[in-house]
C-alpha cells in the first residue's frame, strides 16, 4: 500500500511508524503540515491509498479528509479529547493509558476508531513516556488499523459519549501555565515531580529562579536533603536541587523565558544556564553506596552483578556536551579497572545517545570551538571502547540512537538494541561529515556500500531493520521497564559462557592486526580534517543547521530525502 504519512514534524513517534511500515513492504512518503503550504495539493500530488498522521498538531483540512482515508493517531483511549492528553494523565497520577487510531473528521479527536491499544504510565517524564510506552501502543494500534483498512472488511467504530464521572474519558483543555503553575509551599515533591514530568520536554514549567523567570525542564527526586521550600540546596552534573515542602527534586535544565519580541530561547543544563545568578552551592558528587544512589538522582551510574559491569548513563535529549562526554569517560576508565570480563554501557530505558550537544554549542561564546572539543571530546570516549582489550563490552540500546550517538554504540563489541528504538546512522542533516570512527565502525559492521547507503540516505531505521543489516547484534523484544533486567540476565550468560574468555584473546589479536594495517588514529585524523574546516567556516551549512535545530525554526518546505522511500520503490516496480 502507498500510505503517506502528515506531520507537524518528523519527530520520533513518525520515525518510527515510517521505518515500520517501510519494514512491512509499504511504500511511505512524508508531508510536513507546514504554513505556507498547501496540505491538500502536496497530498494529490502524492496520490496515497492512506493519509495516516502519526503527530499533527492541527485539523486536516475537510478537502482532504473528504477525499481520502485519513487515520489520527491519538495518544489517549477512546474517547479521550484535547491537544494535552498525555499531559494531563501524567500530571493526575494515572497509572493506565492508551492510543487511539480514528479517521479524521469535523471535530478533532472524535472519528470513528480503527484501533485502541492500551499502555502503562510509569513515573517517568512525558517524552520518555512518549518515546517509549506510547510509542510501543502506537505502534500495534497504528499496524492493526492499517491491517483492518487494507482487508476491506472491516467496519471502525463509532465513539460513543463517556460515562457519566469518567476521569479517563472526556475533552479536556489546553494544559496552560495556570494549572502547571508549583506552589513551592504548598506542593508536596510527589506533586511537583507530577507537574515538571508533564511538561519535561516542552513546554516545561514557568516558574521564578534567582529572581528571573525560567522554564523548568525535567525533574527527578531528591530522597536526602531538606530545606526551606523553594530554596536551592546543592547541585550535581549541571542540575540543580530545589526544596519542596516535603523532600527535594532535581530539575536538569532552564529555558528562559522569552522576552517579547525578542529571540526563542532555548534548554540548557540549569548550573549553565543560570551563569552567574547562581549563588554558592555545594556541588554534591553521586554516592558511592548502590543504596544511597538509588535515593537520589545521578546521570551516570555503575554496578556489578559479579563478573558482569553496567555502567549506565541518561543525559536529557540524548544530547551529549564536552563535560558530559568527559564525566562518562572518566566512569568508563573507572568500571575498566573494576575485575569484570563484560561491561555493559547504556542507559536503563530511553535514549541511548544522539551525539554532541548542539544547544550547548550554540550557547556558547565560540560555537566553532565548542564543536571541535565536543567532537574531541566523544571520540576520546569511543577511543578508549574500541581500544578496551581486557574484557567485552555491549552497548545495550534501550531507546532511540542517532549520529555519533550510534556511533558510540557501534565501538563496542556487540550491540543490542531494544525492539522500540529508531536509529539513525548519518550526520548529512546537520551539515556534518561525522567522526566518532565512524569510518572504521559502520563499514565494519555493514560493509562499504551499505554504509554509503545509510549516509546518503539519511532515514531512519527500526532495531529489526538494523539488526538484518548487521547495524546491531540482537534485538532484545522487552518493553521499556523489562529491558534492563532482561540485558542484564543475558550479559551474566555472556560472561558465563565457555566462549567468552577466548573471545577476549581474540579482540587484542584483532587490534594488533589493524594497528598494523591503518591504525585506529589514522581514521580519526581523517574524519577530523573533514570536520575542521566546517566548524571554523561561519557560512557552512552546519551553522544555519544547527541554529534552525536549536531554536526549532520549521523548515520552508517537507525535506526531498523524505520523499526517497516511496520514490526509489516506485522507481523499481
Amino acid at each position: 500500500m502507498h500510505i503517506l504519512l502528515v506531520a507537524s514534524a518528523f519527530n520520533s513517534l513518525t520515525q518510527r511508524v515510517h521505518a515500520e511500515l517501510r519494514d512491512r513492504g509499504h511504500t511511505v512518503a512524508v508531508e510536513l503540515a507546514l504554513p505556507d503550504r498547501s496540505l491538500p495539493e502536496a497530498v494529490r500530488r502524492h496520490a496515497p491509498q492512506l493519509v495516516l498522521a502519526p503527530m499533527l498538531k492541527t485539523a486536516i483540512p475537510r478537502e482532504v479528509w473528504a477525499a481520502y482515508p485519513c487515520f489520527i493517531v491519538h495518544p489517549g483511549p477512546c474517547g479521550d479529547r484535547g491537544p494535552s492528553s498525555l499531559d494531563w494523565a501524567i500530571q493526575e497520577g494515572v497509572g493506565r493509558w492508551g492510543v487511539t487510531v480514528l479517521q479524521a473528521d469535523e471535530e478533532m479527536d472524535a472519528g470513528d476508531v480503527w484501533a485502541s491499544v492500551p499502555c502503562a504510565v510509569p513515573p517517568v517524564s512525558k517524552s520518555d513516556l512518549y518515546r517509549n510506552e506510547v510509542a510501543d501502543a502506537a505502534l500495534s494500534a497504528v499496524m492493526l488499523a492499517v491491517e483492518r483498512f487494507a482487508s476491506g472488511t472491516h467496519t471502525p467504530r463509532k465513539q460513543v459519549a463517556a460515562p457519566a464521572g469518567d476521569t479517563l474519558v472526556r475533552t479536556r483543555p489546553y494544559l496552560d501555565q495556570s494549572v502547571r503553575r508549583i506552589d513551592w509551599e504548598a506542593d508536596g515533591t510527589q506533586t511537583v515531580l507530577r507537574k515538571l514530568r508533564a511538561a519535561s520536554s516542552q513546554p516545561g514549567v514557568l516558574d521564578v529562579v534567582m529572581g528571573a523567570e525560567w522554564y523548568l525542564h525535567g525533574g527527578h527526586a531528591e530522597g536526602t536533603l531538606r530545606g526551606t521550600p523553594g530554596e536551592l540546596l546543592a547541585t550535581r552534573a549541571e542540575a540543580i536541587c530545589r526544596a519542596t515542602k516535603d523532600g527535594a527534586v532535581w530539575i536538569p535544565e532552564l529555558r528562559p523565558r522569552r522576552d517579547r519580541g525578542g529571540p526563542p530561547t532555548f534548554k540548557l543544563p540549569a548550573v549553565r544556564a543560570l551563569g552567574d545568578r547562581l549563588p554558592a552551592l555545594p556541588e554534591l558528587a553521586a554516592p558511592r553506596s548502590p543504596d544511597a544512589r538509588r535515593r537520589t538522582w545521578t546521570d551516570i551510574d555503575y554496578r556489578e552483578e559479579e563478573s558482569v559491569g553496567l555502567l549506565s548513563f541518561s543525559f536529557p535529549g540524548g544530547a551529549m556536551s564536552t563535560t558530559q562526554c568527559r564525566r562518562l569517560l572518566d566512569a568508563y576508565q573507572e568500571a575498566c579497572a573494576r575485575p569484570t570480563s563484560v561491561l555493559v554501557l547504556g542507559g536503563l530505558r530511553d535514549f541511548f545517545s544522539n551525539g554532541i550537544h548542539l544547544n550547548v554549542i550554540e550557547a556558547a561564546e565560540n560555537p566553532a570551538a565548542e564543536s571541535w572539543a565536543n567532537i574531541n571530546a566523544i571520540d576520546d570516549l569511543v577511543e578508549a571502547i574500541l581500544t578496551t582489550t581486557d574484557r567485552l563490552v555491549v552497548s545495550a540500546v534501550a531507546g532511540n540512537a542517532a549520529a555519533g550517538g550510534l556511533m558510540l554504540a557501534l565501538a563496542a563489541d556487540e550491540v543490542w538494541c531494544r525492539t522500540g528504538c529508531v536509529l539513525n546512522p548519518h550526520y548529512r542533516l546537520i551539515g556534518l561529515y561525522g567522526s566518532e570512527y565512524w569510518t572504521y565502525t559502520l563499514p565494519r559492521r555493514v560493509g562499504a556500500a551499505a554504509a554509503d547507503r545509510l549516509m546518503r540516505e539519511a532515514l531512519p531505521l527500526s532495531a529489526m531493520s538494523a539488526r538484518r543489516l548487521g547495524l546491531v547484534d540482537r534485538v532484545v523484544d522487552r518493553g521499556p521497564q523489562d529491558f534492563a533486567a532482561e540485558v542484564s540476565r543475558m550479559a551474566a550468560r555472556l560472561a558465563s559462557s565457555p566462549g567468552t574468555r577466548s573471545r577476549i584473546a581474540a579482540k587484542k589479536a584483532e587490534l594488533d592486526r589493524q594497528e598494523r594495517v591503518l591504525p585506529l588514529a589514522a581514521f580519526r585524523r581523517q574524519e577530523l580534517a573533514r570536520m575542521r574546516p566546517t566548524f571554523d567556516d561561519p557560512d557552512a551549512p552546519y551553522h544555519a543547521l544547527r541554529r534552525a535545530f536549536v531554536h526549532k525554526e520549521r523548515p520552508p518546505r517537507t525535506p526531498p530525502h523524505l520523499d526517497l522511500a516511496a520514490t526509489a520503490r516506485t522507481a523499481a516496480r
